[in-house]
């Protein structure tokens, strides 16, 4: 298979499966007796576990290889879904929470690293961001049709002893087996470095398997440069710097239309069963805007630019979480819901655009890394602020709150907006000397 079919399968295989659980991750511990509040900060621990780990992780999947860190990572997945399906007090859920955060910060780059070096190898330098897009797309289409068949799921309850909430996770933890082997059929990748094995046409087992943990020993201890390098980049380069920033503010957003719209839909339907099952449908729907504003992105990038397209996409995304906190009622819920999805959608292909252009295939994990570990950092803050504000005031007051601070985050994208500009008049001086040239 090509690495684009590749890439997209595995989004599918690892997306789909999170679809079932996306609106009963806040809703089944809320069910098990905890409060709103407590519910929220397990969204901390995984945020800031993802941040202890994030570049650690990142490094080492520069240094040894995207395919070890894709396998590690889908085995934790296993893990985490076993354990939050059999959670039964905080102490088991904040366990589930941390596991999950091990996942995130494993899983964080390498399948995207893994591709656009494939890309580059053939290409060098080429933009991905219309192959981005159309992950985006099957990202968003994989989570809607999982979520639709979690609000089947929960309105079907074949089994009366458990929470109708639970089967959605217990399907989850199946299908994360299934990406854990179609990861481990699939991607392939050239050592890092080669390894002498020994003498002869067909080595001996154990000599290569020698020479294989040699390799993956050396490639290790090149993990702590590989940060250093990384960390120098952010320091050095004010476009990946400002890039970085905006995930402090995008994450406030997230946590209104991940954890606080199923608490509010809740509220105004009378209970936490009644929403998870109405929740399944809206958030496929949900999903397959997602999808479409993805799709989206790629059109309106080559029309206005990379860089205006997620300054747009970002500004809209939160004012969309304002309008959530402000609606009154669950249709008009459901209808912010969507269009907050479809911006949310929109943003992410244009912005990892940007970021890839700051990264070079030494650092290019880091680099996506650097911005997923400040983005759960910020999440890991927001979210049991926000579930603080929700609990003591009203859920729409944080909701409100955690739209309107992530707009602030479009002030990041402006050197990379001029980086942008700069290169496109670099590409206008070079083609008429290129005409020139031929004519000549």
């Amino acid at each position: 298979m090509s690495p684009q079919r590749v890439f997209l399968l595995l989004t599918a295989t690892r997306w789909f499966p999170v679809g079932l659980v996306v609106t009963v991750t806040t809703l089944l511990p809320i069910e098990r007796g905890l409060t709103v509040a407590q519910t929220l900060t397990l969204a901390s621990v995984t945020g800031l576990v993802v941040f202890a780990l994030e570049l650690p992780t990142g490094g080492t999947a520069d240094a040894v290889g995207r395919r070890p860190m894709l396998i590690a990572s889908a085995v934790v997945q296993v893990l985490a879904a076993t354990t939050f399906l059999l959670a039964q007090s905080v102490w088991a859920f904040v366990v589930a929470a941390a596991l999950m955060g091990m996942f995130r910060a494993l899983d964080s780059g390498p399948l995207e690293a893994w591709f656009v070096d494939a890309v580059h190898a053939k290409h060098p330098g080429a933009d991905v961001d219309r192959t981005l897009a159309h992950q985006g797309t099957v990202l968003g289409v994989s989570i809607a049709l999982g979520a639709l068949v979690s609000g089947g799921l929960v309105w079907w309850h074949p089994f009366t002893g458990w929470s109708a909430l639970a089967l959605p996770y217990a399907t989850y933890a199946v299908l994360a087996v299934v990406h854990l082997v179609m990861v481990a059929m699939l991607v392939r990748e050239a050592p890092r470095r080669p390894a002498s094995v020994g003498t002869g046409a067909v080595p001996a087992r154990r000599h290569r398997w020698r020479a294989a943990l040699r390799s993956t020993a050396a490639s290790a201890r090149q993990m702590p440069a590989v940060v250093a390098s990384g960390l120098r980049l952010a320091r050095d380069n004010r476009v990946l710097r400002g890039l970085l920033l905006v995930e402090l503010f995008a994450a406030t957003a997230m946590v209104v239309f991940e954890s606080l719209q199923p608490i509010r839909m809740a509220e105004l339907l009378g209970g936490e069963a009644a929403a998870g099952a109405v929740m399944g449908p809206v958030a496929s729907i949900g999903w397959g805007a997602f999808a479409l504003g993805a799709a989206l992105c790629g059109l309106a990038s080559r029309r206005f630019g990379v860089a205006r397209t997620a300054m747009a996409a970002r500004v809209l995304n939160g004012l969309g979480a304002v309008w959530m906190g402000l609606a009154g009622g669950p249709a008009m819920l459901v209808v912010a819901y969507l269009v907050t999805y479809g911006l949310h959608g929109s943003s992410g292909p244009s912005y990892n655009a940007l970021l890839h252009r700051e990264a070079r295939r030494d650092n290019r994990s880091t680099v996506l890394s650097m911005a997923s570990m400040v983005g759960f950092a910020s999440y890991a803050v927001a979210s049991p602020a926000l579930g603080w504000v929700a609990q003591s005031g009203s859920t729409p007051l944080g909701m409100m709150l955690g739209g309107a601070f992530s707009v602030l985050g479009v002030l990041c994208f402006l050197p990379a907006l001029r980086a942008e500009r700069e290169r496109g008049r670099r590409a206008d001086d070079v083609a008429p000397v290129q005409e020139d040239a031929a004519a000549a």
